[in-house]
């Protein structure tokens, strides 16, 4: 068997290009061209035509930077969460507002921030109730500056003593017997907070109208700032005489502000019913 003609396999390969006779190359031999093959060239990790990525140091620095401040970030708003919670779970069981003291700013004593806890439509009416409150720390204070001018200029020391037991022991309880109690009434609008509130503020326009006159039922009336002792003072002493009848002036307009509180406070109670 002839085997002159079979293509050797190992042979570039062969394109044969047939000539038509009646074309304008007529009667061209056939002719057979080589086309060589396209070079190939292997691609790949390692070879000269790969294209390689530089990442600086410095990104990788700050996108560890990043990570560690956004872990940092997280865990502290996780802490935020929690101490949310806590506090949300205290007032589930006490029923009592976990709250900071705040105020004054300079020395807190007290958790109050109308602004934020008291509806909108009940914060003119906590305002107009606080400044009662302040206005009877301002009469009781200053009573207890009146006496002890009197008491300098010969009164004795028992309306002293108890004019700094008024002071001492009015201001807060004032502020934990009626103040508090409406705070919270208007934050959570418990008929029973604004019931003891009317209770105990009843007391207080009954005891700021007792001061107003003080009657001389203990130590002759001197331990208070009223009409009563401003009179009797005034003739002896023309100085005790005109604090006398300042004090009786802040304790009248003290029992004309609470008088207004009670009532804004009841009709406001009235309507939420």
């Amino acid at each position: 068997m002839n085997r002159h003609h079979d293509p050797n396999p190992f042979d570039e390969e062969v394109v044969e290009v047939e000539v038509n006779p009646f074309s304008n190359g007529a009667g061209a031999p056939k002719s057979k061209s080589r086309v060589p093959p396209l070079a190939s060239e292997p691609l790949g990790f390692g070879q000269k035509h790969d294209a390689t990525v530089d990442i600086p140091l410095d990104t990788m620095n700050d996108s560890k930077k990043k990570a560690k401040e956004l872990a940092t970030w997280e865990a502290d708003l996780k802490r935020r969460e929690k101490d949310i919670k806590r506090r949300e779970d205290s007032v589930a069981k006490a029923g009592v507002p976990a709250d900071d003291r705040n105020w004054p700013p300079f020395f807190p004593l007290i958790h109050h921030d109308i602004a934020n806890e008291i509806p909108v439509h009940a914060q003119r009416l906590q305002y107009l109730a606080f400044a009662s409150w302040l206005g009877i720390v301002l009469c009781l204070s200053f009573n207890a500056i009146a006496v002890i001018v009197c008491w300098i200029r010969g009164g004795g020391v028992k309306i002293f003593l108890l004019a700094t037991i008024y002071a001492l022991l009015g201001c807060p309880l004032s502020y934990v017997l009626w103040y508090r109690p409406l705070y919270r009434a208007m934050r959570t609008d418990s008929a029973f907070k604004f019931g003891w509130f009317f209770l105990f503020y009843m007391l207080h326009i009954g005891f700021c109208i007792f001061a107003a006159i003080a009657p001389p039922i203990v130590f002759n009336g001197r331990s208070l700032t009223g009409i009563l002792p401003a009179i009797d003072v005034f003739s002896d002493h023309v100085v005790v005489g005109i604090f006398y009848l300042a004090g009786f002036a802040l304790f009248c307009l003290e029992t004309l502000l609470s008088f207004w509180v009670l009532q804004k406070v009841y009709m406001y109670f009235r309507g939420n019913k």
